[in-house]
């Protein structure tokens, strides 16, 4: 129960926008940049908040399976890109060239790169886990809106598919161990995939059978058929709206026209679906004061990094094959922005801790001596 009660102040602490403008705070150099000192320093500030969230949530063993796999690609993406691409001065040893794909010189140029771009898809993945150990499916659904209900259905039960699949990893694991299996090589993963791939249908069949006795999916009336028909036609209004514009320079005022008219009919058919579906609100989330530090900076450091993106194409760059070199151009001001991911591990409010009766008054025995004589 305590452990519960944690947890749950926890999840409390910020609210669910605070946690999408870090998102966006964080998510939004990983994918612009590949310095691996800029993408260091931004896994250091997420890896600070990640440990902050995972010690009120040490029975999720899921997202810290699913990081040990995204470091064990990043350590593969090294000598793959190392052995594909051959480019590059540095020429560390060759290969015989009669070697289909790997043959040829192996560069420390392409070893670089493919360390850069491990280094990026670690950093995204350490940033995905720790958003979804911060916000449970249940509270990212109710930031759906009313007219995509459907579709946050569908992606947060996707989301959640990733961790149960880690724990139900470990598990099987775990059994297996404790029957005297031992993994020693590509032969011993039969014991531990098949009951896996059991657990993954019969998991999927209950979901599927909860979410038709729940009518989710269920036939749809007239009014439903001709919503979906009418959001298909401004679909395709505006994608032809937008291939005219940049393809046909003469018939931009008339393209221009009709993607504001295919937006305004989109905006028009969301606000109609939403209004179908009604939802109830048992409990509203609480805004404070730091979750207005929180989200003011995170929303800061995103539009920074696009602005330096706008003003300087290069700065956030990194390409070591000639005629660029090989160290990395490190700004020390631009690393300022990239350490904002860190600050819910900074500044988050300590749980509140309720002292038992007896240790309370030992805390204060005035207000214990004031009553027992009361």
């Amino acid at each position: 129960m305590k452990s519960a009660k944690l947890i749950g102040e926890n999840q409390e602490r910020f609210h669910p926008y605070t946690w999408l403008a870090w998102l966006a705070a964080a998510a939004t150099p990983a994918l612009l940049t590949r310095n691996p000192v800029y993408l260091t320093t931004l896994l250091f500030a997420v890896g600070l908040t990640y440990r902050m969230i995972a010690r009120v949530h040490p029975e999720n063993r899921g997202w810290s399976l699913f990081i040990r796999l995204g470091f064990f690609l990043w350590l593969f993406t090294i000598p793959f890109n190392a052995l594909t691409v051959h480019a590059g001065n540095m020429v560390l040893f060759r290969l015989p060239t009669d070697w289909p794909i790997v043959g040829g010189p192996i560069t420390l140029e392409a070893a670089a790169y493919g360390l850069a771009n491990g280094l990026s898809l670690l950093t995204i993945l350490v940033i995905f886990a720790t958003f979804n150990l911060a916000l449970d499916p249940g509270r990212l659904l109710r930031l759906v809106p009313a007219a995509l209900y459907q579709a946050g259905v569908v992606t947060a039960i996707a989301i959640t598919f990733v961790p149960q699949m880690m724990r139900s990893l470990q598990e099987i694991k775990e059994a297996q161990e404790v029957r005297g299996h031992r993994f020693r090589g590509l032969r011993d993963l039969l014991p531990i995939f098949v009951p896996l791939l059991t657990m993954a249908l019969e998991r999927a069949v209950q979901l599927a059978e909860s979410m038709e006795s729940r009518g989710f999916g269920g036939p749809q009336r007239r009014r439903n058929t001709a919503i979906q028909m009418m959001t298909l036609l401004l679909l395709m209004l505006l994608a032809a709206g937008l291939f005219a514009y940049n393809y046909w320079r003469h018939y931009r005022p008339e393209a221009g026209l009709a993607i504001s008219v295919a937006l305004g009919g989109l905006v028009g058919v969301f606000w109609a679906m939403g209004r179908q579906s009604t939802r109830t609100r048992y409990r509203r989330w609480l805004w404070q004061r730091h979750d207005t530090v929180v989200a003011t900076v995170s929303a800061v450091s995103a539009a920074g990094v696009l602005l330096v993106r706008w003003v300087d194409h290069m700065a956030w760059i990194y390409y070591p094959y000639p005629p660029f070199g090989l160290q990395p151009d490190v700004r020390p001001w631009l690393m300022l922005l990239l350490l904002t991911p860190a600050l819910p591990a900074l500044i988050t409010p300590r749980p509140r801790v309720r002292w038992p009766s007896w240790l309370a008054g030992l805390r204060n025995p005035r207000r214990a001596g004031e009553r027992i004589a009361g």
